[in-house]
């Protein structure tokens, strides 16, 4: 069984903000494979259902974004999961809008939802899928009010094709591992379009 966080903040006010891209990439996961995440257990909304050959548990936690290794350590403690049985997806300002990043391991890179979820287990050592948001194009524009901003309607492509990208990327890290995910995933947009 593997579990798939995607972060992001509750409630309608938070609906379709940058830092709640986790959450739409699990909401894209749950409809293409049928899963229905409306179970509210351990401070998440989730849903058990098959990706492929593999069974595995979708949630959403439900505590903020900075209490999100609550919920996470929660879930993981009741399925007696192990951390590299566990996905994280969130969004990141390190990287360019439209990139996205699997990795094995690491820091929290700034983000306070990696790093409640880092303190809650005692371990970095978990597969974690960063989605690009890019940062402030305004100058002066703090960093809270960009990633608790909503998408630009010029952003609907890119976002679209983003969270498509990042529902891929989480379906082979459940099938094939984190190493075939990183070989397929972790390479520019610019590759991608070469490819074509």
């Amino acid at each position: 069984m593997k579990l798939i966080v995607g972060l992001g903040n509750p409630g309608i006010e938070y609906r379709n903000t940058r830092h709640n891209i986790g959450f739409m990439v699990i909401d894209q996961l749950a409809e293409k494979y049928g899963v229905d995440v409306q179970k509210k257990m351990m401070r998440s909304v989730l849903g058990q259902g098959w990706l492929g050959s593999q069974k595995v548990i979708l949630a959403k936690p439900l505590t903020y974004m900075n209490l999100s290794g609550q919920s996470v350590q929660a879930l993981m403690n009741w399925y007696k999961l192990t951390a590299q049985e566990l996905l994280v997806i969130c969004d990141d300002l390190n990287l360019e809008a439209g990139h996205l990043r699997l990795r094995k391991k690491g820091s929290d890179g700034g983000h306070n939802g990696l790093k409640s979820i880092i303190q809650a287990l005692g371990t970095s050592d978990f597969p974690r899928l960063r989605l690009g948001i890019g940062r402030p194009s305004h100058p002066g524009q703090e960093q809270v009010s960009f990633v608790l901003g909503k998408f630009a309607p010029q952003e609907a492509e890119l976002l679209s094709q983003l969270i498509g990208r990042g529902e891929q990327a989480a379906a082979v890290w459940v099938e094939n591992g984190i190493d075939a995910a990183m070989n397929e995933f972790n390479r520019s947009r610019r590759e991608d379009k070469e490819d074509k």
